[in-house]
């Protein structure tokens, strides 16, 4: 049993994207589901036990809504997925990432992802690495995070924006689902009230 806990969701700043087609990159225009960010879903200042990626598996597990497959960075080539949507914990260090599939893209967002941040990103979202950022001593923590997808999704695929993917893949979007629990919270948090908003 981890210790790990979130922030309380009185403190927890979350930001929604809703970000148009671009190219052959089909972001949040097919499903009604925007990019979410959770800014400091755990204090970054946790000791680097009680927050290792192994205590973040854990608790991702405990909650149950996602399965934690790999620990990385993000790649910095421009991609989807298709068949899923993702869940990324970032578990140490700090990036500049870009959403909406090109750093051309007047439409696209771009973050600082933090040690400690959680971003949900829906099926179909471009997403790439920009630069990883490092402390002017040129010290600190390689960025990484906790790819996780929905528990019993199928294995994510890699859509890098070609012409021919555009029938397919795009079509297998709009067949993807959404996620019955919040990843972090469980039973409540954003993704909750997110699902009810939509039902409204």
């Amino acid at each position: 049993m981890t210790s790990l806990k979130p922030a309380p969701l009185s403190s927890l700043v979350v930001s929604k994207y809703y970000i148009p087609a671009y190219q052959n990159f089909p972001n949040t225009s097919l499903r009604p589901y925007p990019l979410l960010i959770y800014k400091q879903a755990f204090d970054p200042s946790s000791s680097a036990s009680s927050f290792s990626p192994s205590a973040i598996e854990s608790y991702l597990r405990n909650v149950g809504a996602v399965e934690p497959a790999w620990r990385y960075t993000m790649y910095q080539q421009h991609h989807y997925h298709s068949n899923t949507n993702e869940v990324l914990l970032v578990s140490s260090g700090r990036a500049k990432l870009c959403f909406g599939g090109s750093a051309d893209n007047d439409n696209r967002v771009e973050i600082d992802a933090d040690k400690g941040d959680v971003i949900i990103i829906p099926a179909g979202v471009g997403h790439a690495l920009l630069r990883e950022e490092q402390k002017a001593e040129g010290g600190g923590e390689r960025y990484q995070m906790i790819g996780s997808y929905p528990t019993g999704s199928e294995n994510w695929d890699m859509c890098t924006g070609e012409k021919g993917e555009k029938d397919g893949k795009w079509r297998a979007i709009e067949q993807v689902g959404w996620f019955e629990r919040d990843p972090i919270y469980g039973d409540e948090g954003p993704i909750v009230e997110l699902a009810k908003e939509m039902k409204e």
